[in-house]
């Protein structure tokens, strides 16, 4: 499968609100998101990252054989951390297992170590979400540890796993 990254149009919102509005994509994110998630929710996150700082927040559409079927960023961290950036992504649930979400990952890592300053991307998926551990794992991320009763998700105390990249 041919997987494009590129900018969000407003265009996407329906798309984009189609693949997450979907409680098994939802159940690995962080909590925030509304479900059911709408083409409203969608336009305002879409014009959230086309205003975002492009130093500070790499946004794409993950497009796959012309849809959009996801999202990837990497954020910058502040501080001291500032040369630091935390990934984060999904895909659409029917386009799971399909090498997407590593294609994905390695181009937007490739796309920012070439056109930013950040030296290392982190990310920190649920231990549960063991495909998402493969995903970084086959991306080139090492695991540096379990971040043990590190989130509370659906009521329940959940590790986390902490995966970096080093440019």
């Amino acid at each position: 499968m041919n997987v494009l990254l590129r900018e969000w149009k407003l265009s996407d919102a329906l798309s984009l609100a189609q693949a997450i509005s979907n409680l098994n994509v939802q159940n690995n994110l962080r909590d925030g998101l509304p479900y059911p998630y709408y083409e409203k929710d969608a336009i305002d996150f879409i014009n959230a990252m086309l205003s975002a700082d492009k130093n500070e927040v790499f946004a794409f559409a993950i497009e796959c054989d012309g849809k959009v079927i996801g999202s990837i960023g990497i954020f910058r961290q502040q501080n001291i951390h500032r040369r630091t950036a935390e990934l984060g992504y999904y895909i659409a649930e029917e386009y799971w297992g399909k090498g997407i979400a590593t294609q994905a990952v390695n181009k937007i890592c490739d796309y920012v170590f070439q056109n930013s300053d950040i030296l290392r991307i982190f990310a920190e998926p649920f231990s549960k979400n063991i495909a998402s551990c493969r995903v970084l794992e086959k991306a080139g991320f090492q695991c540096e540890g379990t971040l043990r009763s590190n989130a509370v998700k659906c009521g329940k105390i959940c590790d986390m796993k902490m995966y970096s990249l080093i440019k």
